[in-house]
C-alpha cells in the first residue's frame, strides 16, 4: 500500500469514527461564537477571548455543574490557539505526568519558542501533591492551565494554585439556551442533518430532562432520534422520549398553574404531616425540573408558618437545606430538600407565631400605635435627659429573675396578646414560661386568652 493510499485509509478511518461519535461529541463548539450560554464569559475582552484570539499567556480554573461548556471551552482552545495542546484526566493522571508535560513544555519553549495548553479535567481530584507540582509551571508561565471542576474551589484547590489562576464561574444553561442548542443540533450536518422534527411538548421535556446541562439535552435528543428511526418516524415527540429516555414527561408547566398547584400540594402535606405525600410532590417537582431555589424558598417559609415554636430546629434545616442545594448543585441537592421535608412533615405544628404577627400587624394598620413609652426611648444622645428619654428604664439583666415589670408596649396596645402558643412539641414549655413572664410584666392585668381568629 503507498503513502496516499494509507493517508487515504487514515482520513476516512478519521471520518468514519467522527460519524459514530455521540451528538454530543459530534456538537461540540468549534470556535467560541459557537457556545451556547456563558455570554457574561464571551464577551469582547473578557478572559476566555483573551485566551483563545489574543494568545495571552494565562491560567484558568473552570468551575460549573456538568454539562455547562468547561471541556468544550478546552477543546474550543485546541483549535483555535497555536500552542501545544495537552490533555489530562485527574482520573488517571498522576504527577509524573504532569512532570513530563511541564519538562516537554519547556523544552519546547526554549527551542522553538512554542508555548503549551495544559487541559485538566476533574482538577478537583488530584491530591494536594499533585496540585502543588504544578505551581512552579503555572507560576514561570511555561503552561497555561485550563484546570475544570464541579466541586468549590475554594475547598477544593490548594490556594497558592488559585491564586495564580483566573477563576471563571459557568451557569447552568437557560431554558432558551438549551433549546437553541438541540435546533441547532436537530439541523446542523454534523447533527441530525434536518432528518427529525421535535413537537413543541417534547422540546419542553428535553429542556426539563437537561436540567441545564448541555450534554444531557443532547444525549437524550440523540436517543429520541434513534427510537424514531426504529419506527421510521421522522417526529420526535413525547412518547417516543419517554420510550427512549426511560424517564416519563411530568406534565408540569414551570409558569403555569401546575407550578403552583404543585407547589401547594406540597406545602400543604407537609402542614398536615403527610410525610409520603410531601415526598411524592417534591419528586415531582424535582423530575419536572423545577428550580430546586424555589422549592427551598417555600420550605423555609413552610418551618416558621407552619412549625415555628413547636420544633426551632426545622428552620435550622430548612435553611441548611437552602445553602446545600446553592453548594452542591443537582441532581444531589434533591437529598437535602428531601431531609429537609422529612424533618419538616414529621416536626410539631404551631402557627402560633405567623398568626401573632398577622394581628400585630392587622393593628398597625388600624392605626393601634402609640406613642412609645418615654423609659424605652433612645437616651443615648445629648439631650436626651431633658426630654425624660429613658428616665425610669430598669435593665432586666440587674434582676434575679431576668424579667423587669414594667411596660413596653404603648398605652393603646398595654394589655394587648398577640403570641398564644400550643402544647405542641417544644412551644408546650415555651407556653409555660410565657404565662410566667406575662404575669410578671402585667400583674393582674394581664389579659385572658381569646379565641383564635381564623387566618386566609
Amino acid at each position: 500500500m503507498t503513502d496516499g493510499a494509507a493517508s487515504l485509509f487514515d482520513a476516512a478511518g478519521e471520518e468514519a469514527a467522527a460519524a459514530s461519535a455521540p451528538l454530543a461529541v459530534r456538537m461540540r463548539p468549534r470556535t467560541l461564537d459557537e457556545i451556547v450560554g456563558q455570554q457574561r464569559l464571551l464577551g469582547p475582552g473578557a478572559p476566555l477571548r483573551q485566551l483563545v484570539e489574543g494568545d495571552a499567556p494565562m491560567s484558568l480554573i473552570l468551575f460549573g455543574p456538568p454539562g455547562t461548556g468547561k471541556t468544550t471551552i478546552a477543546h474550543v482552545v485546541s483549535l483555535a490557539t497555536e500552542r501545544r495542546f495537552v490533555q489530562l484526566s485527574a482520573l488517571n493522571a498522576g504527577v509524573k505526568d504532569v512532570r513530563a508535560v511541564i519538562e516537554q513544555a519547556r523544552r519546547d519553549l526554549g527551542m522553538s519558542g512554542t508555548r503549551t495548553v495544559l487541559f485538566i479535567d476533574e482538577v478537583h481530584r488530584f491530591s494536594k501533591t499533585q496540585q502543588d507540582s504544578l505551581l512552579g509551571a503555572v507560576e514561570d508561565r511555561v503552561v497555561s492551565l485550563i484546570a475544570a471542576t464541579t466541586e468549590n474551589p475554594f475547598f477544593s484547590i490548594v490556594g497558592p494554585l488559585l491564586s495564580r489562576s483566573l477563576l471563571l464561574t459557568l451557569q447552568p444553561l437557560a431554558d432558551d439556551d438549551v433549546r437553541a442548542l438541540v435546533e441547532r443540533a436537530l439541523a446542523d450536518e454534523r447533527g441530525l442533518a434536518g432528518e427529525f422534527t421535535v413537537t413543541a411538548e417534547a422540546m419542553e421535556h428535553i429542556t426539563r430532562l437537561a436540567g441545564g446541562d448541555a450534554r444531557r439535552a443532547l444525549t437524550a435528543l440523540e436517543a429520541g432520534a434513534g427510537a424514531a428511526r426504529a419506527t421510521g418516524s421522522t417526529t420526535i415527540d413525547v412518547d417516543t422520549l419517554e420510550t427512549a429516555v426511560d424517564r416519563a414527561a411530568v406534565r408540569y408547566d414551570r409558569d403555569g398553574d401546575q407550578h403552583y398547584d404543585v407547589a401547594s400540594a406540597l406545602i400543604k402535606s407537609i402542614r398536615g404531616s403527610d410525610v409520603d405525600a410531601a415526598l411524592h410532590y417534591l419528586a415531582r417537582m424535582v423530575e419536572a425540573g423545577e428550580d430546586p431555589r424555589f422549592i427551598a424558598r417555600r420550605l423555609v417559609i413552610s418551618a416558621s408558618e407552619d412549625i415555628g415554636m413547636a420544633d426551632p430546629t426545622a428552620l435550622q434545616t430548612a435553611v441548611a437545606a437552602a445553602d446545600a442545594v446553592a453548594f452542591i448543585g443537582m441532581p444531589e441537592g434533591r437529598i437535602p430538600l428531601a431531609q429537609a421535608v422529612v424533618h419538616l412533615a414529621l416536626a410539631p405544628k404551631s402557627n402560633a407565631a405567623y398568626v401573632a404577627l398577622n394581628e400585630a400587624t392587622e393593628d398597625v394598620r388600624r392605626g393601634l400605635s402609640g406613642p412609645i413609652p418615654a423609659h424605652l426611648r433612645d437616651a443615648s444622645y445629648q439631650g436626651a435627659r431633658r426630654l425624660a428619654h429613658g428616665a425610669g428604664y430598669v435593665y432586666p439583666h440587674d434582676l434575679p429573675s431576668g424579667v423587669a415589670a414594667q411596660q413596653y408596649a404603648p398605652d393603646t396596645l398595654a394589655d394587648r396578646t398577640y403570641y398564644r402558643p400550643t402544647d405542641h412539641g417544644a412551644e408546650e414549655a415555651v407556653k409555660a414560661r410565657l404565662a410566667r413572664v406575662r404575669k410578671a410584666l402585667r400583674g393582674s392585668r394581664s389579659a385572658p386568652e381569646g379565641p383564635r381568629p381564623a387566618t386566609g
